[in-house]
């Protein structure tokens, strides 16, 4: 235990603030998919074609399930504070940045608040489970938008602009046609994890791109010092 605690000491003495932001969103996103092929792996009836996301919670793997989301809404809420601190505010930026945070909330609740069984009457947990999944769903593609336009006034943050408006776009035209798709259809797994993906790519992409900027900024304060010395 002491052994980690030095080699996360020395890892943090590496990192400045705005770096630990940056891998929050960049850890966040590969905890989820770790999880993924846990459940490929360890439950052979579960079908990552076939079978909700939420499913794993009614499998040997709902503790970690729960584990696993309640630490990825924190990690997100995390490297939101990044975001807000290091991208140029405009006009509704703050209101997004609120938004993406009320994301992160909403992972917290999907990991708490397991879904019902298959076919089993609606219970509360089940109930706000649902209602958490579809806010997450509706609050990212709202909250990109209400960025763009502080993305795209700086400078730093232009290259992921396009990118953005893509993620957004794709994000909500999947969301509303998850709610078009027959109950019974064979490869919903499938098409929630596409969704899913495109979500946490976002963010995956949007910390490394943080951690670039960082790195970039601190390599020039470096330089000035030096010449200045």
């Amino acid at each position: 235990m002491k052994n980690i605690e030095k080699v996360l000491g020395r890892i943090f003495k590496l990192l400045d603030a705005y770096e630990i932001l940056a891998l929050a969103g960049i850890i966040g996103p590969l905890i989820l998919l770790a999880l993924d092929i846990d459940a490929a792996i360890s439950d052979p009836k579960y079908s990552l074609i076939r079978d909700s996301i939420s499913y794993l919670g009614l499998t040997s793997l709902g503790m970690l399930q729960t584990i696993v989301f309640v630490v990825l809404g924190l990690l997100v809420a995390i490297f939101t504070a990044g975001l807000f601190l290091n991208i140029r505010r405009r006009h509704l930026f703050d209101l997004g940045i609120v938004l993406l945070a009320f994301f992160a909330f909403g992972l917290v609740l999907i990991g708490i608040f397991r879904t019902d069984q298959i076919g089993a009457v609606s219970s509360v947990t089940g109930k706000i489970h649902v209602l958490a999944a579809y806010s997450v769903l509706g609050l990212f593609p709202v909250a990109l938008a209400l960025m763009l336009s502080s993305i795209k006034d700086d400078p730093r943050w232009y290259g992921m602009f396009r990118y953005t408006v893509v993620v957004g776009v794709l994000t909500f035209v999947l969301a509303i046609g998850r709610l078009f798709l027959p109950s019974q259809i064979t490869w919903f797994g499938l098409y929630e994890r596409v969704l899913v993906g495109n979500v946490v790519t976002w963010l995956e992409v949007a910390g490394i791109w943080l951690l670039i900027l960082e790195r970039r900024r601190r390599r020039e304060a470096q330089k000035t010092n030096h010449i200045s010395t």
